[in-house]
């Protein structure tokens, strides 16, 4: 069934902005993308959710590598003892000296659920043999496997904004970069529907230190993460 997301505003990046827009998605393609009332009338009989703030491409991940084979994220029973943040450095390594395969496995599979809770569908790679290994390392079979079941996209190509040093974060804006250099894909008709929906009012609401809230992540025409 086709379904029309809809904000206050689109930013498709590469095209202008679309105040009171809509993405319709069938499938996992866009269907069309511009103002509400335009693509509602293109498409009487589509369900159309509506979200507050924005609406943007999904983003990518330029750490996924160290989040995922450089971090351990902690089961929610393990909250109490661990937190709740992903464990990095000598956190880790004494960790990950015990860990077991079935250990390995579940904290790959929370890092990947809890990068889509940040608007993340695309990740940068590439996990593959001829990584480097490690004591989790990107080599690890069971981490190809769990990241191409996740349906992320992998982009091999170089990022072009460099990952910050220390410790991995979870938010793809971390690393700097603005949504043109962030975002994995533009929104574009026909091309693959990833979304990421942000409760802030523009743009520049999606940088600096604020608060950006991930209401919503579509990956590929599902709706895979939603926080209301």
């Amino acid at each position: 069934m086709l379904t029309i997301h809809a904000a206050p505003l689109v930013l498709p990046v590469g095209a202008a902005a679309v105040v009171g827009g809509a993405v319709a998605v069938d499938g996992d393609r866009i269907a069309a993308l511009g103002p509400y009332e335009a693509v509602a009338a293109a498409h009487p009989a589509a369900r159309t959710r509506r979200w507050p703030g924005l609406i943007a491409p999904g983003l990518r991940q330029d750490g996924a590598r160290e989040l995922l084979t450089r971090c351990y994220h902690p089961d929610p029973r393990e909250a109490d003892e661990l937190g709740e943040l992903p464990l990095w450095g000598e956190d880790f390594e004494r960790i990950a000296v015990t860990m077991d395969a079935t250990r390995r496995a579940g904290s790959v599979r929370r890092g990947l659920q809890r990068m889509l809770r940040h608007g993340t569908t695309h990740v940068a790679g590439p996990f593959g043999a001829d990584d480097p290994a490690g004591p989790f390392g990107a080599d690890d079979p069971a981490l190809r496997t769990a990241v191409a079941r996740s349906g992320l996209v992998v982009q091999v190509a170089p990022s072009p904004a460099p990952v910050r040093e220390g410790v991995p974060d979870l938010d793809p804006f971390a690393a700097g970069g603005d949504l043109a250099r962030t975002a994995g894909a533009p929104l574009t008709v026909g091309g693959r529907a990833d979304l990421a929906v942000f409760d802030v009012p523009d743009e520049a609401a999606l940088y600096g230190d604020g608060p950006r809230p991930c209401v919503a992540t579509v990956l590929a025409g599902r709706l895979v993460h939603r926080a209301r």
